[in-house]
């Protein structure tokens, strides 16, 4: 699948990026990160405008809020601007970088990919339990060797859990609870629901609540294309609902939260996390839930790298077989198609 261009996408946890020249492959652009004195996150294409060398490299370094090249001395502001260059006191006008719009936001650095001109603040999806009081979040990043796509594939039909994750997060009623799939075609979000109401509570959620037997949970999808995905979980004892006024306090809610970031064609960025909205400070129920949720995703690695092997290797021609649990996967190949071509340099063109 082709990148969705003119889209925001986390680059980095805030926490990455400091005084130190910090590099990340989004949609096949080397970018390069760094803090300006006053703390603001830059992002500018990682490589000198003279002989292509990444500025990202030691010993490229920073002087104040100026970016020095290791190689020849070329001079760059936080703006992208070369202000000085070796043996002469003109610089030339072309000497300057791309650079790329930015925000922090929800402990995410998100960057812009496209025309600047269309970078919208607004339109960055939020997951504001990540910093948010009343909640605690730990988090990871894990590479892929696959394309992207194949990890909303594999979010988007939680029924693998059952199989893939069984002793962490998964239980039968997870595959064998149907599905109920809602597209919001205006906004171009996908929402994927499982409401189980007497299920088997996996470890992932017994160890870390301290709940006994079986349980109601929730898994309430809303897919944000093409970049962030969140799983709002609801863990209560069989027979707790939320009260008529919407009030849930007699449950646990976990809100899990992906951002998908293509790297190139066939490698991806996997940034997770989880927020939680109870033991807020005990630091047991935060490194088991960490550690947990990273052999989760190791688990996905592993299967989708090996799924994107076979992938490269198959006829021509070759066509998978969909059901019932596949139509969130579906409509979020559907409508990350539709904003590729929409993305797509002659589609940009004939607008114009």
């Amino acid at each position: 699948m082709e990148f969705v261009r003119n889209q925001w996408y986390v680059a980095a946890y805030g926490s990455e990026i400091g005084r130190d020249l910090f590099s990340r492959t989004v949609c096949g652009e080397s970018i390069l990160f760094w803090r300006t004195e006053a703390g603001a996150v830059v992002a500018m294409t990682d490589r000198c405008v003279h002989r292509r060398f990444p500025l990202s490299q030691p010993p490229s370094h920073l002087v104040g809020d100026t970016v020095v090249c290791g190689y020849h001395g070329f001079t760059y502001g936080a703006d992208g601007i070369c202000v000085a260059v070796p043996g002469q006191t003109r610089v030339p006008r072309a000497a300057r970088l791309g650079s790329y719009p930015v925000k922090e936001q929800d402990s995410f650095v998100w960057v812009w990919i496209g025309e600047p001109a269309g970078a919208d603040e607004s339109t960055i999806p939020r997951a504001p339990w990540l910093d948010l009081d009343g909640y605690t979040a730990v988090y990871g990043m894990e590479p892929l060797a696959a394309r992207y796509d194949l990890l909303v594939d594999n979010l988007l039909d939680l029924s693998h859990e059952t199989y893939l994750h069984g002793g962490y997060i998964g239980t039968p009623e997870v595959a064998n609870t149907p599905i109920t799939t809602e597209v919001d075609e205006e906004r171009g979000v996908i929402y994927v629901s499982r409401h189980m109401d007497d299920a088997e509570c996996p470890p992932f959620y017994s160890r870390s609540t301290g709940i006994e037997g079986r349980i109601v949970r929730w898994q309430d999808i809303e897919y944000h294309p093409p970049c962030l995905y969140l799983l709002h979980s609801r863990i209560a004892p069989v027979g707790v609902y939320p009260e008529p006024d919407g009030t849930d306090e007699r449950a646990f809610h976990v809100e899990v939260v992906y951002a998908i970031t293509p790297e190139t064609e066939t490698t991806t960025h996997d940034f997770w996390a989880v927020a939680r909205d109870f033991a807020l400070d005990d630091r047991e129920v935060s490194d088991f839930l960490e550690n947990s949720n990273r052999t989760v995703v190791l688990q996905d690695v592993t299967a989708l790298n090996r799924l994107e092997q076979v992938i490269a290797t198959e006829p021509e021609g070759f066509r998978e077989l969909s059901i019932n649990i596949d139509t969130g996967g579906l409509a979020a190949r559907r409508i990350l198609r539709r904003m590729a071509a929409a993305s797509a340099p002659q589609a940009q063109a004939a607008a114009r």
